[in-house]
Formats: structure tokens, sequence, C-alpha cells
């Protein structure tokens, strides 16, 4: 008799195994279906020429992608080969961001995302609703997800600030047909575990502020990366052309100094005219940028520029 038990209890092992396994394909599978149509999807948004063409197939997207991860563990699931969105995992894994954008008419953008929390076979996340133009004051504003200061990310960065954690996200958010911006936001979560934005954390240049926000001309390119070995955020120091000019941020560009952030204490302590040849170089990364706007094929898709981290 004991012997029989053994071999029972051996066969339900690897039956509860097989399963495992095969729901494990199973959604793997589902999940390579569902990356497929988000990555023709995505070409769609990013490039087709008519406005409203755009906005639905962002709109299928988005449907698509909540789908996606509505799928048991989708959350190590990379989609890594969608190129018109930017996902990052927390350096935790306690959550990861999904953010991308889409071009109005006009030239300006609206930006999407969603945040999706590590909890295994069930889907906890919270989309992130773009405010932009209602927040007049963005680098005096704490919100949370249903008024986030949109932007497409590209590096995540954990700090911690009296024993709370939080983290520190560098974004490119285009902005008009004159101007670009650039933001370094911070996201924590508060007691209920749900996602705050917005943070008192960088110092310097007599204020206190909750996120940066730098504005810069179209025509030019800024450099805003993390640079780990030192705590050090580093950026172009943005500049007028001419004095005349210094209530004009749209027209503003790197002067070639530069000025930075550094961790200190839990907060970010600006730091101006740093020396690069001390700062290690890091490649770029490459993001669509689609201010050009001209067609690959036909004369007018937009085309892929390299933006300085």
């Amino acid at each position: 008799m004991k012997g029989i038990f053994l071999i029972f209890a051996s066969l339900l092992i690897c039956n509860f195994t097989f399963a495992q396994h095969s729901d494990e394909s199973q959604n793997i599978k589902q999940l390579n279906i569902y990356r497929d149509s988000l990555v023709s999807l995505g070409k769609k948004f990013i490039n087709d020429t008519i406005d409203l063409e755009r906005k639905n197939a962002n709109y299928n997207f988005i449907k698509t992608l909540v789908g996606a991860l509505k799928t048991p563990h989708s959350f190590n699931y990379s989609f890594d080969s969608v190129k018109s969105i930017s996902v990052l995992n927390a350096p935790d894994n306690r959550f990861r961001i999904f953010s991308w954008h889409v071009m109005n008419e006009d030239g300006s953008y609206r930006f999407y995302g969603t945040i999706q929390m590590n909890t295994g076979d069930r889907l906890l996340m919270y989309p992130l609703e773009d405010y932009s133009p209602m927040l007049k004051n963005p680098e005096d504003s704490v919100t949370d997800n249903h008024k986030w200061y949109g932007a497409q990310y590209y590096k995540i960065i954990r700090a911690t600030n009296a024993d709370k954690a939080y983290y520190v996200l560098l974004g490119w958010k285009g902005n008009t047909i004159k101007s670009t911006k650039k933001v370094i936001e911070v996201l924590s979560f508060n007691r209920e575990n749900k996602p705050v934005l917005g943070m008192p954390v960088f110092e310097g240049n007599g204020k206190n502020r909750k996120r940066v926000v730098f504005e810069y001309t179209r025509q030019a390119s800024m450099l805003l990366r993390y640079v780990p070995g030192q705590n050090l955020i580093v950026f172009d120091h943005l500049s007028p052309p001419d004095k005349k000019m210094k209530d004009m941020p749209q027209t503003f560009g790197p002067d070639l100094s530069y000025d930075g952030y550094q961790l200190k204490n839990g907060k970010w302590a600006f730091v101006d005219n740093l020396d690069m040849r001390n700062i290690p170089e890091e490649r770029d990364a490459n993001y669509v940028d689609p201010k050009a706007q001209a067609i690959i094929d036909k004369g007018a898709v937009p085309t892929k520029k390299r933006i300085k981290q």
C-alpha cells in the first residue's frame, strides 16, 4: 500500500508540474500574440500621417496592452520588441512603468502610460493620465497618477529619504513645434501603496523643487543622464542665444557647460559647472523623436532621431 501511495503521489506531482508548465506555455503564447499586435499598432500611432488614424491606433494599443497585462504573470514578460514605448523596471523590481507619446496635429504631444505593480498572477496597475496643460507650476506640484506631468521615461533611479524609498525618473517630453522639454520626475508610494508624483527633494538655486523641468529649442539636443558611480544626475546648462531672450526658453540651448544634482542625505543638491572630464562617458540610447515628422515611404512618416540622455 505504501508503494502504491508513493506512486500515486509522484503521479500527482508530475501532473501538477505538467499542468503548470502547460499554463506557462499558454500564457507566453498568448502574450506573443498580444506583442505582435502591439508592435503593429505602435508603428501606426508613431508613423501614420493622419491625426485620427494615430489616435485610433493608440486607443486600440491601450486596450491591447491592458489585455496583455491581465495575462497571469505578465510582469515577467519584457515587451522589448515593442519599440514605440518605453518599459522600465524599478531597480528593486517592485513595479515597472510603461510610457509613450502620440503626436497631435499641431505638433504638440500627448503622453500615455501605466504603472504595473509586481503582484504575481493578479494585475494591479495605475494608469497615468497626462495632465500637463493644467499644471501651471509643475515644479511646485505634488500630484497622483490622475494628474501626471506626462513624459516618456528612459531611466529610473532608486533612492531613500528618511528610510522611505522613492524613484527618480528621467524623461523626454516633446512640447511644441518650437521647443522640447525634459523632466526629472519623482515617484513614490503612500501608505495605501498608491503612486505619488513629485517630492521636494531637489535643492539649489534658492528653490526646493518637487520635480525639475527643462525647456529648450526644438533644434537642439540636451544631455540629461545619471552617473551611478557618483550618485549624480548631470545635464547641459541651458542659456539663451542673446540676453534679450532670457525669458524665452523656446530659444535656449546648451552652452557647453554642465550642471547636476547629487544625492546627499536622501535629497538632490544642485551642483554647477561640473568638470565633464571627471564624468565617465555612457552611450546614449535611441529613442523615437518624431519632431521632424517626414514620410519614410511616401514622404511624410516621422523619422527617428537620437535624443541625448
